[in-house]
């Protein structure tokens, strides 16, 4: 066996060199009411990463208690979601195939004494719990006897009552130092639709009591959740025992994953779509994971990213440069090169008539990858910013009384520039260097820079899309650090090279790596930026 890495691994070998299990069983259960975003692939990788360690088993439950908020759509997201990441689920669930059992718990709760229904309003409940320093007050329906008590629970199945006007609760203590165990609610009244069971109830238990009932009924061994669920672990402990299951499966809780300028709250994310900031759960500014897939990012650059981060016991910050930085990598080796220019400017070669080819590699860092041809003609086109009539100190690049070498071709020599009647250069002129192609005599000529181009002839047109961070640094309130620029569109142009299908990733050679766009055709070409060349992370750190 592989030695363990973390602390949670630690705990499974024990329980396997102990003889408490023989089989390690773990489980993914999200609710399906929102899109999973990159927080949650943490999660995905803890769960059926111990899986495929343990060759034991790992099952998907969608913990649809709450249909007020949930939907089909999100069932379908996640599990699209989960396979691309590269997982397969041993088994699938719904919280929801267990509403029966869950209510027969109930009611052997109620028949043990242990459980009571209370007619408080959620707000009367809230201010009788207590403090940290203060016990909860007993409820005035707390002494309700079994009968009634079983009377009044099946009433409420029965659709009696209106939302909110009863809740069923357990009876533990109500001066107990952790506030969840003070008499917690565990069926509460919703008089909606679920998505899958339809009008069939109109009670549905809480999370606190459904979770640990569903880790029970599947024969779950490890519950492994986050770190806000510590407190919530005696409660979980108690149910699973009062209900009187033999298999009791153990909590186990480990950090959440924070990400600096990433939003990691399905509410938060909710509500830009619901405004328009976004145009979709998808949008590729979205740290959902359909979003970073839509955007171009791999799911081995994130399964890396999860592998790097680790598990750890508390809660911390992890640079949003390190998961840019596990992309960039895994892109540099795997990515074909193009050049296309963002903003182009009319270049003339005025010593050149005629065309030709040139044949340049495609990867570098790949000698499987092959090679293309590139063209050169008398009108090409370079990025505006690649060219300066009054450069700055140390610019490199095109200028007046300045050589460059256009990647993969020639040296070419400024000679002069058209304008227009505003002064706005328009065209600039060159000379090209005859033999300085790669291979010939005047090669080795010096220059300054290197910047690529693209053949006026044979350039696609194509829309470019730059993306930034969806929060602003800093700290404060979350509306108040929405990025009002997050999307800067390009029309641009590109070698015919990069004509591929959707979701081929390229280096656009000195710009950075992009995907072709789900959406893109060959007519109508469309560019996601993934991320750009330069990497701000430290991995010396």
């Amino acid at each position: 066996m592989e030695v363990s890495t973390n602390f949670i691994e630690e705990i499974i070998d024990n329980d396997l060199e102990t003889g408490k299990h023989d089989e390690i069983v773990t489980r993914f259960p999200p609710e399906p009411n929102g899109y999973l975003h990159i927080g949650h692939a943490k999660s995905i990788c803890i769960n059926f990463g111990i899986k495929e360690k343990y060759h034991g088993r790992c099952n998907l439950r969608f913990d649809d208690t709450n249909p007020a908020k949930e939907d089909v759509e999100y069932v379908n997201s996640i599990k699209e979601d989960i396979e691309w990441l590269g997982f397969k689920w041993d088994n699938l669930y719904y919280g929801s195939d267990y509403f029966d059992k869950m209510y027969e718990c109930a009611e052997l709760l109620i028949n043990k004494g242990l459980a009571y229904v209370c007619d408080l309003s959620a707000e009367e409940i809230k201010n009788t719990r207590g403090t940290l320093t203060e016990p909860g007050v007993n409820s005035p329906y707390r002494d309700r006897t079994v009968e009634e008590n079983l009377k009044l629970f099946r009433e409420m199945k029965e659709g009696k009552y209106a939302d909110g006007e009863k809740v069923l609760r357990a009876k533990i203590d109500m001066a107990s130092p952790n506030i969840n165990m003070r008499d917690p609610v565990i069926y509460r009244i919703c008089h909606v639709p679920h998505h899958r069971t339809g009008d069939k109830w109109v009670i549905y238990p809480m999370y606190d009591f459904a979770h640990p009932l569903e880790d029970a009924i599947e024969g779950i061994t490890h519950s492994i959740c986050t770190l806000e669920f510590e407190a919530h672990r005696p409660l979980y402990d108690w149910v699973v025992n009062n209900c009187d299951f033999v298999n009791k499966p153990r909590q186990i809780e480990f950090a959440r994953l924070n990400i600096t300028r990433t939003i990691m709250s399905k509410r938060y994310l909710k509500s830009l779509v619901d405004n328009g900031t976004v145009t979709g759960w998808d949008d590729p500014r979205m740290p959902t994971i359909s979003g970073l897939r839509k955007r171009g990012y791999t799911p081995s650059a994130i399964r890396d990213f999860c592998s790097r981060i680790g598990v750890a016991k508390a809660n911390s910050e992890v640079e949003s440069s390190l998961l840019e930085h596990c992309v960039r990598e895994e892109l540099n080796e795997t990515a074909n090169r193009g050049m296309a220019v963002l903003n182009p400017l009319k270049v003339i070669v005025d010593n050149y008539e005629g065309s030709e080819t040139f044949v340049v590699t495609n990867n570098p860092n790949d000698e499987n990858a092959g090679s293309h041809e590139i063209t050169f003609s008398k009108e090409l086109f370079i990025d505006k910013d690649d060219f300066s009539l009054n450069p700055p100190p140390k610019y490199k690049r095109l200028m007046p009384g300045g050589k460059v070498r256009l990647r993969g071709a020639y040296i070419i020599e400024y000679k002069g520039v058209d304008e227009d009647e505003n002064g706005n250069v328009v065209a600039v002129h060159v000379d090209y260097i005859p033999d300085s192609q790669s291979g010939g005599t005047m090669a080795k000529e010096k220059v300054k820079g290197v910047i690529q181009y693209v053949d006026a002839q044979t350039a696609k047109d194509a829309t470019i899309r730059m993306y930034d961070y969806l929060l602003l640094d800093g700290e404060g309130d979350f509306n108040d650090r929405i990025n009002e620029n997050t999307i800067e569109i390009f029309n641009g142009k590109v070698e015919p090279y990069l004509v591929q299908k959707p979701y081929t990733r390229f280096q656009f050679m000195r710009v950075g790596y992009f995907m072709v766009a789900d959406e893109s055709t060959e007519d109508n070409l469309i560019f996601n930026n993934i991320v750009n060349l330069k990497d701000s992370f430290n991995s010396k750190k």
